[in-house]
């Protein structure tokens, strides 16, 4: 499986997938760093911190906006979208990802974003973010 298909279907095992659905991508060692959690080190770790993170946010889904990959690294920006469970109202998360990869599993994620409880909705301040290379478009490069 190629690097962006490898995260793609990674991104829809978290929001749908079981949690041995999510470790399948990832080798047993992997760690994913993060600018707001300690770091989630194994397999099955990272697997049961999505279920958490889904289960958490009233069905959170990932969504890939674009992506960037050569050799054995990646790079891409994504959306995270919930409920707070709190209150009802709709949100998004937005960060931005890199990759490493063994063969074609992920052994390293460092995950970029921040997260405000009072403020859930999260992004670049003043990006326009309805423009083409936004959520939906997908764009890729080689």
């Amino acid at each position: 499986m190629d690097q962006k298909t490898r995260i793609s279907t990674y991104f829809e095992a978290c929001g749908q997938g079981s949690a041995a659905d999510i470790a399948a991508h990832f080798t047993d060692g992997a760690v994913i760093y993060d600018s707001n959690l300690a770091p989630a080190k194994g397999a099955d770790v990272i697997a049961s911190l999505w279920i958490k993170v889904r289960e958490r946010w009233g069905g959170a889904r990932w969504h890939v906006d674009s992506i960037v990959s050569e050799a054995d690294r990646a790079a891409i920006e994504w959306s995270m979208t919930g409920t707070n469970p709190a209150d009802g109202r709709s949100f998004v998360f937005r960060g931005s990802e890199h990759y490493r990869f063994e063969g074609s599993l992920i052994t390293e994620i460092r995950q970029y974003w921040t997260f405000d409880p009072d403020k859930l909705d999260t992004a670049l301040i003043e990006y326009d973010y309805n423009h083409e290379s936004a959520i939906g478009s997908h764009s890729e490069e080689p």
